[in-house]
């Protein structure tokens, strides 16, 4: 099965940015979709943005107009550029298969974001 490694998290302060990237051990073309969601503490997982094979794009209401979905197809990447951090994205990222892509894969440990104010 295709292993998923997330990197790119860090402490920044509130306004700040941030790139996240998703390295995938096989192909993410296959798989279709891909979406980086996140996690708070006692809250469920939630889908911030995903990306179609074709590179068509969807982002929670919340994020839209700062943060930015990307793959790279060759290179079995996805990414996250997050702009304008707000202390309320701080949460653990991670990348997987988006939703109706028929996959869900086991989940990696996620990268850590902390926004301060």
């Amino acid at each position: 099965q295709v292993q998923l490694v997330e990197s790119g998290g860090g402490l920044v302060q509130a306004g700040g940015s941030l790139r996240l990237s998703c390295a995938a051990s096989g192909s993410i073309v296959s798989i279709g979709a891909m979406g980086w969601y996140r996690q708070v503490p006692g809250k469920q997982r939630e889908l911030v943005a995903a990306i179609a094979r074709g590179g068509i794009t969807n982002y929670v209401d919340s994020v839209k107009g700062r943060f930015t979905i990307s793959r790279d197809n060759a290179k079995n990447t996805v990414y996250l550029q997050m702009n304008s951090l707000k202390p309320e994205d701080t949460a653990v990222y991670y990348c997987n298969a988006a939703p109706g892509s028929g996959y869900l894969l086991s989940w990696g440990q996620g990268t850590q974001v902390t926004v301060s104010s």
